[in-house]
């Protein structure tokens, strides 16, 4: 691997996966793994659904990529197949490449249409890779109002935020154009903001005349056991941004309207060109992902899996001191572990499962394992590797 540039921050564990199949992958050995983050949460339906395949097998054998002069009658169905998952089927579609690019181009669309100078996040969103939107978890992004709601967890308001918080209130809503809401994800820590903290945001912002924004890369498509995470908090969005999951491992993502936002944008002069808009390809497969989705009932499933899948964590937690906190919504779960001190590190246990064969998240800084598997996993996997994570523990590894 010395002619390819790495620079993801991320240690290279395994050098020699050279095949996936459901929610496995296979080393040249022939080893199986059970992959439970899905590629970088990407493969909902499973690496090398038959299906998709086929979709992309047939799309190339007609065409993959046509310019911007020209189009055919998939991009708008596959356009019509996404806006109705969202709850938008009056609005408009654009179709693009990255998830980055999706949160940046809704980004956009805030800024041109209200003209206003600031947006409007959580303190612990990660939206996109670059843009405006890759500047919103620096401190010194001038264009960004960071919301820290760590002390909105323990409100004694549950029902409704009090209009005179001291929190709110230092928020300059006359100045902000958008609500950019990641809804679970946080930087990958698996947190869920309180309700109605995110509806009195959003309404505010809305009252003033500003956007709702909803960055639906990670949390979309099934992934919290609903279509969308925006659906557990009772939003109306005017802008979808969507990717991973849309594309099941194919580089395509989305960004959906409400009616009305497409007229405002291209009313205002806005233009926005790239090599892989709206191909058909990349349509096809989103279209695909979006069928084999909604007539497998695999949000549902991702609900139902996800929910025995937590319980079953909760368990181990009460069985093991080193666990300091499961939490989860469908099968977008996280245990953090106490820290180790000079006790074996959550390394060894991540180690630990790889080498029994399942291939976890791990975020090191956090103390965190995570599992954002294929929403078709086997119930039986889970069963699996929640035996054998309560036999790593048992076996001294964070124990105290």
């Amino acid at each position: 691997m010395n002619h390819v540039l790495r620079c993801s921050g991320y240690e290279l564990v395994k050098t020699d996966i050279v095949r996936g199949s459901g929610c496995y992958l296979y080393d040249a050995q022939g080893k199986r793994y059970v992959d439970l983050e899905a590629g970088v949460w990407c493969t909902a339906l499973g690496h090398n659904h038959p299906r998709v395949n086929q979709a992309i097998r047939a799309q190339l054998e007609r065409v993959a990529h046509i310019a911007y002069r020209y189009t055919n009658d998939l991009v708008e169905a596959a356009a019509v197949a996404v806006l109705g998952t969202v709850g938008l089927a009056d609005g408009t579609c654009v179709f693009l490449s990255s998830g980055s690019e999706a949160v940046e181009f809704g980004v956009q669309i805030a800024k041109r249409i209200t003209g206003q100078p600031l947006l409007l996040t959580l303190e612990d969103s990660y939206l996109a890779a670059y843009g405006s939107a890759g500047r919103a978890g620096r401190k010194e992004a001038a264009e960004w109002h960071r919301f820290d709601w760590s002390a909105c967890a323990a409100c004694p308001h549950t029902e409704a935020c009090d209009p005179e918080c001291k929190h709110l209130r230092r928020v300059p809503f006359e100045r902000i154009g958008a609500f950019v809401f990641e809804p679970g994800s946080s930087s990958g820590l698996v947190r869920f903001p309180p309700r109605q903290l995110v509806q009195a945001l959003a309404g505010r912002v809305e009252r003033q005349g500003g956007l709702l924004v909803v960055d639906e890369v990670t949390t979309g498509l099934g992934r919290t056991g609903a279509w969308y995470g925006f659906e557990h908090y009772g939003l109306r969005p005017d802008v979808v941004a969507l990717g991973k999951g849309l594309g099941n491992g194919y580089p395509v993502s989305a960004v959906a309207m409400a009616p009305g936002i497409a007229e405002r944008l291209l009313s205002s002069g806005f233009h926005y060109a790239q090599s892989h808009q709206n191909d058909p390809l990349a349509c096809a497969v989103a279209r695909e992902v979006v069928a084999v989705m909604a007539e497998g009932g695999l949000v549902a499933r991702s609900a139902r899996v996800g929910t025995d899948f937590l319980r079953q964590l909760e368990g181990l937690g009460a069985r093991h001191a080193s666990v300091k906190d499961v939490r989860g919504r469908g099968l977008m779960i996280a245990v953090e572990f106490e820290p180790a001190e000079e006790r074996p590190s959550l390394a060894s246990v991540y180690r630990e499962l790889v080498d029994r064969g399942f291939l976890a998240g791990y975020k090191p800084a956090a103390n965190l394992l995570r599992f954002y598997p294929p929403l078709t996993i086997a119930e039986a996997d889970v069963a699996r590797l929640v035996e054998s994570l309560d036999e790593i523990l048992k076996g001294g590894t964070l124990c105290p």
